[in-house]
């Protein structure tokens, strides 16, 4: 029996794998697709640019003219103050929202809706970026960041740019605890040597000629430091019945 996969430990819930959605600002939706945009636009204007540790970009809070406020993926070159629109005869500036079928061919696009109306799904990475190849009354196709080319309703929104944050790859870690630190934003367990494919003598699990524990892994809560590894204080294991 080998190791168990790290989606299927992520299931579990554990803390090692649980994220801190609590810190999240928001789920970044568009608008309601309603007669606003279906039979213009409605202004907006960005209220402020915030950081959200649930994506790896930037987003933007964005007040509208009928009142309603909704965060945003900020695009490049945005600013606080900016206007943007949304709706059918929206310019094609950075930031303005249209559907596919109203934005040019080789505009480059982002945070594509997948069915008319589902706020968004496709290309929201920071520094990712969209083309729309063709459209015709029945279909758009759109070339992804991965070089794939996928068809769409002409209904589908989309926003005109390129996703903010596009140099985060390129600043070094430099060390462990800075890469440690990212990896906990997101919920995502940091890699660490397994105590059975270590020696003897450095923890309780290694040794042998092969890799298994040697013992049982549940342990007392009053164990000495260096042997309170595996299950502490477990009130059960295994599979329940």
């Amino acid at each position: 029996m080998g190791k168990r996969l790290i989606h299927q430990r992520r299931g579990r819930g554990t803390p090692a794998h649980r994220v801190a959605s609590h810190r999240f600002k928001d789920k970044i939706q568009y608008r309601a697709y309603d007669d606003l945009e279906k039979e213009g636009s409605l202004k907006g204007k960005v209220v402020e640019i915030i950081h959200d540790p649930a994506r790896t970009a930037p987003i933007a809070l964005v007040k509208f003219e009928n009142g309603e406020k909704r965060h945003i993926l900020a695009p490049e070159t945005i600013q606080v103050d900016d206007d943007i629109e949304c709706g059918i005869s929206a310019p094609i500036s950075f930031g303005n929202t249209l559907p596919l079928a109203e934005i040019p061919e080789g505009t480059p696009i982002y945070n594509i809706e997948n069915t008319p109306g589902d706020g968004g799904r496709f290309v929201r990475s920071s520094g990712t970026y969209a083309s729309l190849i063709t459209h015709d009354a029945t279909q758009a196709v759109v070339e992804l960041p991965s070089g794939e080319l996928k068809s769409f309703h002409p209904q589908c929104r989309a926003s005109i740019g390129v996703v903010a944050g596009g140099g985060r790859k390129e600043k070094p870690f430099l060390k462990a605890g800075v890469r440690w630190h990212a990896y906990k934003a997101k919920g995502k367990k940091f890699m660490t040597v397994r105590g059975v494919a270590m020696n003897a003598v450095d923890h309780p699990h290694g040794g042998g000629n092969r890799q298994h524990p040697g013992r049982p892994t549940t342990i007392s809560r009053h164990a000495p430091p260096g042997r309170k590894v595996g299950s502490i204080a477990a009130k059960r294991t295994g599979k329940r019945r």
